[in-house]
């Protein structure tokens, strides 16, 4: 296999406003892998809180580059990602970049889309929530109006202004809406009261109430919300899942936090077995790394895939949606093409 990678830059279509700040743009590198004149193509999309950039992507798949190189055979995908996990630690979207090329890359070596590979029903795919951040009350309007089609909204809260931000939605729709804390609740007792006061606001859940670490407090509100309540950054790897099994009612699998595809989809499987819920969810990624992600969609319960929607240089041609549905395409690989040129 031949690799080859390029650092790209995403743009938001609004300043996008979150607990900590203003985010106008984020880092991606797109990558490739090609066999037999096949290409595959892979993602790593890195928010801050990750810990990586453009540089630490590029050292590690320079790192990798000779280890995949020097694979002939693309369809032993257990074997390739594990030794590339051992490479360095951490790196998660550095490797889930690989993970999701080498996925797009044998699906169109088969000929068959990942969903159909993974043995899923393409049509049971959920909705996908459209995502608000913090803002003027016009700019919030404007945004429901843009994401109109989408039954399901997600806003992002701060543990400051929450209230006001819920009521401001109310003003506008009565359309359930998905919370996003972001860590933002700061004891227990202030997440208990917000989710009491959330719940009679057509809210579907709660994600990532207080600190991700805070695993006693996090229980203690497990055991007494009237929402369920799902986490997020309190849960990255496989591993992690039993931390938060007894925490909440269900967790958000994000490929860049997991590293990729097949990782996931031993998340899913696990939190099955214990009766967790599953979100899929995705940072403010292009539709190289989301259509990879959904996928695996048929096995959740609720999906949070609307980046592409949310940037202006979308450098591919994927993931689309039917009245806010999730609709997995026939094409082989990971359901992509690529429209512009790096």
């Amino acid at each position: 296999m031949k690799l080859s990678f390029v650092p790209q830059t995403l743009y938001f279509k609004h300043p996008f406003k979150i607990a900590h700040g203003t985010r106008t743009s984020t880092p991606v590198v797109i990558v490739q892998l090609e066999h037999d004149g096949v290409t595959g193509y892979g993602e790593a999309c890195m928010p801050p809180y990750l810990g990586e950039d453009h540089e630490t992507v590029m050292t590690f798949l320079k790192k990798v580059q000779p280890f995949l190189e020097a694979q002939k055979d693309p369809f032993d995908p257990e074997y390739i990602l594990q030794t590339i996990d051992a490479a360095a630690p951490n790196n998660t979207a550095a490797k889930a970049s690989i993970d999701i090329a080498l996925h797009d890359l044998t699906g169109k070596l088969k000929n068959r889309p990942c969903w159909q590979l993974l043995g899923a029903d393409k049509n049971k795919t959920p909705y996908t929530t459209y995502t608000l951040g913090m803002d003027e009350p016009e700019v919030i309007r404007q945004k429901i109006v843009e994401g109109n089609e989408f039954k399901i909204l997600k806003v992002k809260l701060n543990g400051v202004d929450d209230r006001a931000a819920i009521n401001t939605i109310r003003n506008f729709t009565d359309k359930p809406i998905a919370v996003d804390v972001n860590q933002g609740w700061k004891t227990k007792e202030q997440a208990l009261e917000m989710t009491e006061w959330l719940a009679g606001k057509n809210i579907l859940f709660v994600e990532q109430a207080m600190a991700k670490n805070n695993y006693d407090d996090a229980r203690w509100l497990f055991e007494r919300s009237p929402l369920p309540l799902y986490a997020d950054e309190s849960i990255q790897r496989y591993t992690d899942i039993e931390l938060v099994k007894d925490c909440f009612h269900g967790i958000n699998i994000k490929l860049m936090k997991c590293t990729g595809m097949l990782e996931a989809y031993k998340m899913i499987v696990r939190a099955r077995e214990l009766n967790l819920k599953v979100l899929i969810g995705c940072m403010s990624e292009t539709s190289c790394a989301v259509s990879a992600a959904a996928q695996l969609t048929p096995f959740a319960d609720h999906a949070d895939l609307d980046g592409p929607l949310l940037i202006k240089n979308n450098l591919f041609e994927g993931i689309t949606f039917n009245d806010g549905k999730i609709v997995l395409k026939d094409l082989p690989g990971i359901g992509v093409k690529l429209i512009t040129d790096f």
